[in-house]
């Protein structure tokens, strides 16, 4: 009788401890399984007010600003083609004929995989990281977000959603800066809306207050390691 006892209790034993697995792992899913929305490519802007940098007449503008260093290509369909074959010191390619304030822009990008770019904004060339923001473009797709994923402020603000697409994939950004106003739509989503002019105090590694930043600037592309393929670079200027 005793025996019997103990086969029911060490019984009941494994199948409270299957349920508590089952439930554990099945949290464990929704945590890292959850659903995401699904992004799709925008469309390239046109009409009045919209430039193509990347036009036959606007290419020759794209310029290695850091130094000498052979780091990019344009191809014929169309594509600026960042190498990726340096890390440090970190360089950037920069649309050198002007400077830009208020803006809308649009522009798609495919990148390797572990490769790392971004996009910065009312950047001054002699010191794009302190003088200017950045819009991260880093190959991350299926992870969390964070405030240095793909679509962030770089280090300052945490995307909603990461929209990314695995790696080889075309990527879209329309990313809209007006004043102190930042938004960001990567692949028709809206991931960031922000408001520089809030952050008077330095935030994340830079020791800078985002609103004491340019209200003017150049746009840059970075290379920081790992190919990075960009097209359809439109920018249209705001009053």
């Amino acid at each position: 009788m005793e025996k019997k006892k103990k086969l029911i209790f060490m019984s009941l034993i494994l199948i409270l401890g299957f349920f508590i697995g089952m439930n554990f792992f099945n949290w464990l899913d929704k945590i890292f399984n959850e659903p995401v929305p699904i992004g799709e490519v925008t469309k390239v802007p046109e009409g009045e007010g919209w430039i193509d940098l990347l036009s036959d007449e606007n290419r020759v503008y794209w310029k290695n600003v850091t130094d000498e260093k052979n780091i990019f290509e344009m191809q014929n369909d169309g594509v600026l083609h960042i190498f990726g074959k340096t890390i440090y010191p970190l360089r950037y390619v920069g649309f050198s004929q002007r400077t830009f304030s208020d803006f809308q822009l649009h522009l798609e990008f495919k990148l390797t995989r572990r490769a790392n770019s971004g996009v910065f904004l009312r950047s001054q060339i002699n010191d794009p990281m302190n003088r200017g923001f950045e819009v991260q473009v880093l190959e991350d797709y299926g992870k969390p977000p964070n405030k240095n994923s793909c679509g962030a402020i770089y280090d300052i603000t945490t995307p909603m959603y990461n929209m990314s697409f695995p790696a080889g994939q075309w990527n879209s950004y329309d990313i809209t800066v007006q004043g102190s106003t930042v938004q960001v739509v990567m692949n028709g989503w809206l991931i960031i809306h922000t408001f520089l002019d809030k952050m008077t105090e330095p935030l994340g590694k830079f020791p800078v207050a985002y609103a004491t930043l340019p209200k003017e600037g150049y746009l840059l592309l970075q290379d920081h390691g790992g190919e990075v393929w960009y097209r359809n670079i439109r920018i249209k200027p705001l009053k």
